[in-house]
Parts: C-alpha cells; structure tokens; sequence
C-alpha cells in the first residue's frame, strides 16, 4: 500500500493526458455540464495504465493466488480485474513470463479508460490547470520583464 505523499513517476504525465482529453472534450461540446464532462473523461481511452509496474506485479501475484480484492476502491480493483484478464491471455501464450514480465508488458499497453473517479478527475484537473497557467504566466512574464 502506498504510503499519503507518495508521487509516482508518471503522475505528472497522466495529468497532462486527463488534461488534453478533458480540453478535447470541451472544444466538442457546445453546452457542458461539468459532471457529467467529467465522467466522460474518465470513460476516454489513456495511452496506458496510470499503475506502476512494481505494484501490477505484486496485484497480479495476488490475484494468481485467488485474491478477489475485495478491500480495493472500485475503479482500481476494475483496472486490475482488466489488467488481470491481459495477463490470463499473456501467460498463456507466454508461461515463461514471470509476474513482473507480464506487468511490464501489460501497464504500457492502451487503457480503456482512467480508472478515476469523476471526482477525483475533477480534482486532478483543476490542479492541472493551475499548475498549466502558472507555467504559462511564468514564461509570459520572463518574455516581457
């Protein structure tokens, strides 16, 4: 389990992606209500699994051994329950590929969606646009000053 505060690699990559899909569909509609805007984005394809390798790995072994997940939040036991169908398939036309062999191949394939929350979008969002505009105010201000 991750400990509050952790920060994983590519979380500022998964923003800019939630970002993009959120601004393409805002330019797609005419009226937006924003929760429902948010679980469409949530619902839109990401380019892969938003989950480490090192803990797809561990998740998989525990799902080998007949964990059902059943403490897992809903969205993330969905997202490894699918993972988990890959790996199925992987290492059956695969057995020599160990755990961590799956889950390496596995999380850098496309994802069918998110895996988030709507809230937890929205959140990200947010956050990921103030953080955009302030890059941008930044560069702005260097340009002029």
């Amino acid at each position: 389990m991750k400990h509050k505060g952790n920060k994983c690699d590519f979380t500022d990559k998964r923003n800019e992606e939630l970002l993009q899909a959120y601004r393409k569909l805002c330019s797609e509609k005419t009226f937006i209500e924003s929760d429902k805007l948010f679980e469409e984005v949530v619902n839109m394809p990401a380019s892969r699994f938003w989950v480490s390798e090192e803990r797809t790995a561990i998740v998989l072994s525990q799902m080998f051994n007949g964990d059902k997940l059943k403490n897992m939040l809903p969205k993330k036991r969905e997202m490894f329950f699918e993972i988990f169908r890959r790996a199925k398939i992987l290492h059956k036309k695969n057995p020599q590929y160990t755990l961590a062999e799956l889950a390496q191949i596995i999380v850098v394939q496309p994802a069918p969606k998110f895996y988030l929350t709507s809230g937890s979008a929205s959140v990200i969002i947010t956050y990921a646009k103030k953080k955009w505009y302030e890059e941008r105010r930044k560069k702005l201000k260097h340009l002029f000053y």
